[in-house]
């Protein structure tokens, strides 16, 4: 039969949010009579499996790395850098692309309303108005869609393979960050 937990559910649950708040485990320890041991297994106990997968992750990258010669240190934590900014120029590029595909979409529309319905080739330079924009505002939105397609077409390959996607995403974000040296 196992010893009964030294702490209850509610205090369990109260020290790992002032775990996660940034609290010392000693400090902690010593407020509800226990160990820093005690702390600790409820710190752990309370991480999300994720959380640990990354942690795991993290670490195995931090051994590889270690591994390297120094020279070769480096070289991997300049091109994890330089694979993470690129990263995050796409995704700016793509958000912005779409945000001027919208307006332009927008501006498409409002010249829609200058057609004339009984008279369409009246309103000649309303419907070029309305091609020009439009073909603008597809332009501007193909890095974002292209994105989203590989992205899809990612997710479609983890899920024939049966991988959970949340950890899949996360083990794509661990391979671009910059680890230490």
């Amino acid at each position: 039969m196992a010893r009964p937990a030294k702490l209850s559910p509610m205090q369990r649950e109260e020290v790992s949010r002032r775990l996660a708040a940034g609290e010392g485990v000693r400090a902690l320890a010593r407020e509800y009579g226990v160990g820093p041991a005690t702390i600790m297994r409820v710190s752990v106990a309370e991480q999300p499996e994720q959380v640990r997968a990354v942690a795991k992750q993290v670490a195995d990258a931090q051994t590889a790395l270690a591994a390297l010669p120094v020279q070769q240190q480096y070289m991997a934590v300049s091109l994890a850098e330089r694979l993470r900014n690129i990263s995050q120029s796409l995704a700016s590029a793509a958000e912005l692309g779409s945000a001027t595909a919208h307006r332009l979409h927008a501006l498409a529309n409002s010249e829609v309303a200058k057609v004339d319905d009984a008279e369409p080739m009246a309103s000649l330079d309303s419907l070029r108005n309305v091609g020009v924009l439009t073909k603008l505002a597809n332009e501007s939105s193909h890095i974002a869609l292209n994105l989203l397609a590989s992205n899809k077409e990612r997710m479609a390959q983890q899920d024939e393979a049966g991988e959970d996607t949340a950890a899949i995403l996360m083990r794509a974000r661990g391979r671009s960050g910059k680890q230490p040296v």
